[in-house]
């Protein structure tokens, strides 16, 4: 019995692991970190055409809950200078090197791709709206809260990454959504299951032996 009271008690310890990083535990953002982060990005956000106090009233609404980024990107499929090098490249490329520095600084703070996504069609239905100026990818982001956004465009490799980004989107818009209805199984659900089918599985093979 000890053996089992290990593995399904190690089974349970790792899906708490899981949900602590998982989980926001840290509540809304306090006016303070608004502030402070309003203040060290203003100028990046303005330089790319944002308005920053639609920024601040999405930080100051913050009610601690994870949300979904959906982004739009019109990639630059012409060559440009890249920034490290010197040499003449495809705009893609420097999106793609850009991802590969945002993903692991997405993962770190308990974020995640939902989807992601190229375009194979115009608009198939749209009115009251501008043309398609021609989307080439799109992508829904998983971040565990507003908190750990502020987190990511501060970090050093998201900084260092964002001339990537520039030189390789023509065009992008993002907004921050939350789920009302989703038909696929989150993380929170199949971490559970493939944590218990291992448990399972040792169970059985502790039984056999």
């Amino acid at each position: 019995m000890m053996a089992v009271a290990v593995i399904w008690g190690s089974a349970l310890a790792l899906y708490l692991l899981f949900r602590l990083w998982y989980d926001n535990w840290s509540g809304p953002l306090k006016a303070d970190e608004i502030d402070s982060f309003i203040d060290a990005t203003q100028d990046r956000f303005e330089a790319s055409g944002n308005n920053v106090s639609v920024l601040r009233a999405f930080l100051e609404a913050d009610d601690g809950r994870e949300f979904i980024m959906l982004n739009l990107v019109k990639a630059q499929m012409d060559d440009v200078k890249d920034p490290v090098t010197g040499q003449m490249v495809q705009g893609l490329s420097l999106l793609q090197r850009y991802s590969k520095r945002f993903m692991p600084v997405l993962f770190r703070n308990g974020g995640h791709p939902v989807m992601v996504g190229r375009k194979v069609g115009g608009y198939i239905d749209a009115w009251n709206t501008e043309g398609d100026p021609g989307w080439t990818i799109f992508g829904l982001m998983r971040y565990r809260s507003r908190r750990d956004m502020v987190k990511l465009v501060m970090d050093p490799a998201f900084k260092e990454g964002h001339p990537d980004k520039m030189l390789g989107t023509l065009a992008t818009f993002s907004f921050p959504t939350q789920r009302v209805l989703s038909l696929y199984l989150g993380p929170r659900v199949s971490s559970a299951i493939v944590i218990a089918l291992g448990a399972a599985i040792a169970h059985i093979i502790w039984l056999s032996v």
